[in-house]
């Protein structure tokens, strides 16, 4: 292991579980504690939970802090008028390429907070000082690397969770998808995730966690690495940052559309203008393998419209095919057959609509 990996505050539980631990975007982080298909099923079936202290929050607060996101985003931040309300975006270059997709929580008119990447922390701080600087933004970016996060997700996941810490539930349960709640000093408990499951993603002092971690175990969540991880987000049709899209992709390329907010002709955010002008088209698309293989990104497809990519690819745990996403020619539709290039075997798969598994059921596709 290289010694300039970052590690997060809990490195030790990681390693005292026997977890296989990887280079991910420079942290330290489990791939997976033994089986990797176990912990998919759990998070699906029962409770597991991931480490994501790697992933940066970042508060935004100031007299300009609005103003400042309204051109920092390409989602509309007057959506948010709820205190702990969040909004999933992506924040753009001039081009309409996407440097990071983020999750954006308001608390106060002068107090909101960012959560970015952990891959494209350094990069995202960087980018939101220079737009602070260029628009001579009241306002100030911190970066808190003083908290941690952890997500637990499955059916039974905000049960453990109350379980572990009974205090938290009566200012928890009421709360609906894409809201948080404060449950303490700096300790914030969101119903939001990345597994297409219920559950909570809770961050808190990175003093505080590893007794947080150790009491959900006691509880019976199950650790999962990152390999879950990315077979549920699949599942799930979320986007991986730097796989799905990079600062070459526009949001339109990569089935994110509906993060872009164009109505309020008077908010110029960065990337705008590109966008308006210079829409690259294409069509992001679920694909599901009908023969034996597994997809994996970067792979060549064939369509009747012309030649795509896949993006990401894997074997998924719950439907037992491979599934995968792919960026495609205009005019691929759902229920379209393709063929993937497969180590130079040309395999069926079929279009379709994202996401393959919702609430831990296949979704139909015909």
């Amino acid at each position: 292991m290289s010694a300039t990996l970052k590690r997060t505050p809990l490195a030790e539980e990681h390693l005292a579980a026997g977890a296989r631990m990887v280079d991910f975007g420079g942290w330290d982080m489990p791939l997976a504690y033994g089986s990797q298909l176990e912990e998919h099923h759990a998070v699906r079936q029962d409770a597991g939970m991931f480490d994501v202290s790697h992933m940066l929050n970042v508060d935004v607060t100031g007299p300009d802090a609005f103003a400042f996101l309204q051109r920092l985003v390409a989602n509309d931040v007057a959506k948010l008028t709820v205190p702990g309300k969040a909004l999933y975006s992506c924040m753009l270059n001039p081009q309409g390429g996407v440097i990071d997709d983020l999750i954006i929580y308001f608390f106060a008119a002068d107090e909101w907070r960012v959560v970015v990447n952990a891959g494209t922390a350094d990069k995202d701080v960087a980018w939101m000082q220079r737009v602070k600087q260029a628009g001579a933004f009241d306002v100030a970016v911190t970066p808190r690397r003083d908290l941690a996060m952890v997500a637990v997700q499955g059916p039974n996941a905000r049960a453990k969770v109350w379980a572990a810490r009974p205090a938290w539930q009566a200012a928890t349960e009421p709360l609906t998808a894409f809201v948080a709640a404060c449950v303490g000093d700096d300790t914030l408990v969101a119903r939001t995730g990345y597994t297409g499951e219920d559950g909570f993603e809770i961050v808190l002092p990175a003093t505080e966690v590893v007794q947080l971690w150790r009491d959900l175990v006691a509880q019976g969540v199950r650790p999962a690495g990152l390999g879950a991880r990315d077979t549920l987000r699949l599942e799930a049709g979320m986007n991986l940052y730097g796989q799905d899209m990079d600062e070459l992709t526009q949001p339109g390329q990569a089935g994110l559309t509906w993060t872009v907010s164009l109505k309020n002709a008077e908010r110029r955010f960065i990337g705008r203008d590109a966008l308006e002008q210079f829409a690259t088209p294409a069509t992001f698309i679920g694909l599901k393998l009908q023969d034996r293989g597994v997809m994996r990104a970067h792979m060549a497809v064939r369509t009747a419209q012309g030649m795509g990519e896949l993006t990401s690819g894997t074997m998924s745990p719950t439907l037992g095919v491979s599934i995968g996403f792919a960026r495609l020619p205009q005019g691929v539709n759902p229920g379209d057959t393709v063929e993937v290039d497969i180590r130079g075997k040309w395999v069926s798969a079929l279009a379709c609509k994202l996401p393959f598994v919702r609430n831990g059921k296949a979704v139909e596709h015909s």
